[in-house]
């Protein structure tokens, strides 16, 4: 019986251990996963995009919030030629209304669009228009980068603020002159991209990356089971149509958007001096090096007194002025930022130091300039 239990808890124990291991590499198996991403998501298909589209036309029915014509000439005569295409002539009249604005209309075609597709239109005031608020954008073409018209935009205007003001005071939320119209253009005209006709597709990545390149690549050479994809750049990945996908790619665009690549990216710090945001990525490292800040106040009080002269005395009345200035200088030592090996260190190390996100832009830019920071400083 001893030796029988002796071999149960030996096997009981191997269980244990071989679970333990199978944690293990879930774990770190999770833990790739969640780094890694969709081709779909870190690259487009070239000639896959959207197309943008712009337009100018008149906004009418506006409660006295429109343009003054006096301030806007191309608000009058945009007026004054709508009407006489409907046949009503205006060019000797003076025109005095303010339920008109001019706006520019934007828009973009998304990809594949036919004749007939509705697509949301955005509106905003070119004039001195105070709301757009229950206007309604007339007939406006929406023309490309090629002058062709693509698209006609008309329908009533939503905006997401409002303004209210009386004889003394004013409230403005949001953004009145501004609004959009859902669905509120039509398209004319087709975009002609036959992308069942290609023989050659380009991957046209996001962030670009040698190493990123590569490993789409070989994603993609990996699921056709031939060399079929090519990193030609940091940017550009190109496929030849395998034989087994001819006649049907989109069943070869839908399986290599789902592949899953770890992106590879350079080290990189952005910095944000307006607004004091500091972001950094994950490779970023830097070597030991010895940090001092120290922080210089000068402070100037200004209390002047008032000297008045003795009774009967021929003196005057005088302000005398009297400044008080004051020095402080804090006192910090030099602090040690160890050689880092993962990001969490390096922000420890700065955090040790009890500064703010504005000495320590500046902080970060002198390491760099000592040479002990590996990573690229982008400042917004």
């Amino acid at each position: 019986m001893r030796n029988l239990d002796g071999k149960v808890s030996e096997r009981i124990a191997k269980l244990i251990l071989a679970a333990a291991v199978f944690v293990l590499i879930a774990g770190n198996a999770l833990t790739s996963a969640e780094a890694a991403s969709r081709i779909k998501d870190i690259a487009d298909f070239e000639g896959i995009r959207e197309n943008q589209l712009i337009g100018y036309g008149l906004v009418v029915g506006l409660n006295g919030t429109g343009d003054s014509l006096n301030n806007s000439p191309f608000t009058q005569q945009s007026l004054q030629a709508m009407l006489e295409r409907l046949g009503v002539n205006t060019r000797n009249i003076a025109l005095n209304t303010n339920t008109v604005a001019a706006v520019m209309v934007t828009a973009n075609l998304p990809p594949f669009s036919t004749q007939g597709t509705r697509i949301d239109v955005n509106v905003s005031a070119l004039g001195d228009a105070d709301s757009l608020q229950g206007g309604t954008l007339l007939v406006t073409p929406l023309v490309g980068a090629d002058g062709e018209v693509y698209a006609i935009a008309q329908g009533s205007v939503a905006i997401g603020g409002f303004s209210a003001q009386a004889d003394a005071a004013s409230v403005v939320r949001g953004v009145p002159t501004a609004g959009r119209i859902a669905n509120g253009g039509l398209v004319e005209r087709e975009l002609e991209f036959q992308l069942a006709s290609l023989t050659t597709l380009r991957l046209a990545l996001r962030n670009p990356d040698l190493t990123t390149a590569r490993r789409v690549a070989l994603s993609i050479n990996e699921l056709i089971g031939m060399p079929t994809a090519e990193p030609l750049d940091p940017a550009t990945v190109r496929l030849d149509l395998p034989r087994q996908y001819d006649g049907n790619i989109v069943d070869l665009l839908t399986d290599i958007e789902q592949l899953i690549v770890e992106p590879d990216l350079a080290a990189r710090i952005v910095i944000d001096e307006n607004s004091g945001i500091i972001v950094m990525g994950q490779d970023v490292k830097v070597s030991m090096v010895a940090v001092a800040q120290g922080n210089l106040t000068v402070t100037i009080a200004e209390s002047p007194q008032v000297s008045q002269p003795l009774p009967f005395a021929n003196g005057q009345t005088a302000v005398v002025p009297r400044s008080e200035v004051a020095v402080d200088e804090d006192g910090t030592k030099l602090a040690i930022v160890p050689e880092t090996v993962t990001l969490k260190q390096l922000v420890d190390g700065l955090n040790a130091l009890g500064i703010g996100p504005r000495d320590m832009i500046s902080i970060l830019q002198a390491i760099k300039a000592a040479g002990a920071l590996q990573a690229d400083i982008e400042v917004l």
